[in-house]
């Protein structure tokens, strides 16, 4: 017969020894996911179009390239295109880095002030991409003629946006690091192979781009460009005669509408549009009206 005592001893070790397993399968998986050497190897750009003012394009965590290529490839017939991956993410370099604000921005001005040399660019900027257009603008105000925000994350600080954040989808998940990383590293390894068969209504490409990102590429750049970083010094430092236009759902669950409405009083030459009923993938959603918007900001 057997003693509850020695049973629970078992019963213990069993435990242990499938948690051990556990922590060793992911500790594997972190080191396969794991971002390379930092070669200093430039950002992946994209070129579309032979003439006309220039647009250049930044992504949010995650998206790449062909998010923006999705919806604005038709205006390659009079715009000059540059479509960017950000650094960590696409094919763009992944190096073992902190994704901060400054080093965002320091691979960013590698593409974009040699395009600048021969006069001002327009920045557009869905999400991540926005608050980084915004700094850039801000950093190097001769480099800028114009800022599009599409969708764009405002908060008053790190804390109202993790408890914005936090009412979403996923929010509890997107607002503590360990559950992000582990979400994001099982899914890239796991599920990724799955994850455009369930995909729904958003697109192929803009799924298997989401894989192409790594745990510490994802959370570091969340942590740094959004939860730590006060984009309201940014947004006072643009160049006063600067004209920015906000594009914004009034249904996005990842940037407040609010957050649009506190910078048009800030800045009122600020033009907003909203657009009812929409969530924070406007760009994919609206396509045509996104354009609309981008050719009434930029003339060509």
């Amino acid at each position: 017969m057997n003693r509850p005592g020695s049973t629970r001893r078992r019963w213990l070790k069993r435990v242990a020894l499938g948690t051990g397993a556990v922590a060793v399968g992911i500790a594997a998986l972190a080191i396969v996911d794991a971002d390379g050497a930092d070669t200093g190897r430039p950002l992946f750009v994209r070129r579309l179009g032979d003439s006309g003012p220039l647009l250049v394009f930044l992504p949010g965590i995650g998206a790449t390239t062909r998010f923006w290529e999705l919806v604005v490839a038709p205006l390659a017939d009079r715009y000059r295109l540059v479509l960017i991956d950000l650094l960590g993410f696409g094919r763009s370099p992944k190096p073992w880095t902190t994704y901060s604000v400054d080093r965002h921005l320091a691979e960013l001005e590698r593409v974009i002030a040699p395009l600048a040399a021969d006069g001002p660019v327009t920045l557009v900027g869905h999400s991540l991409g926005a608050r980084l257009a915004v700094t850039y603008a801000a950093r190097n105000p001769t480099h800028v003629r114009g800022l599009v925000l599409v969708s764009l994350p405002y908060f008053t600080g790190g804390e109202e946006a993790k408890r914005f954040l936090r009412q979403g989808d996923s929010g509890w998940v997107r607002t503590h690091l360990v559950p992000l990383a582990l979400w994001c590293l099982l899914g890239r390894r796991l599920l990724g192979w799955a994850a455009p068969m369930m995909a729904g209504d958003v697109p192929r490409e803009v799924v298997e781009d989401m894989n192409q990102m790594t745990w510490r590429s994802s959370t570091s750049t969340l942590w740094e460009a959004i939860y730590r970083y006060d984009l309201s010094v940014d947004l006072r430092r643009l160049r006063a005669n600067l004209p920015v236009t906000l594009l914004h759902g009034d249904q996005d669950q990842s940037a407040p509408v609010s957050g649009v409405w506190d910078i048009s009083r800030q800045r009122p030459s600020a033009i907003v549009r909203v657009r009812e009923g929409e969530g924070h993938a406007l760009p994919l959603n609206q396509r045509e009206w996104v354009r609309e918007q981008i050719g009434g900001a930029v003339p060509a």
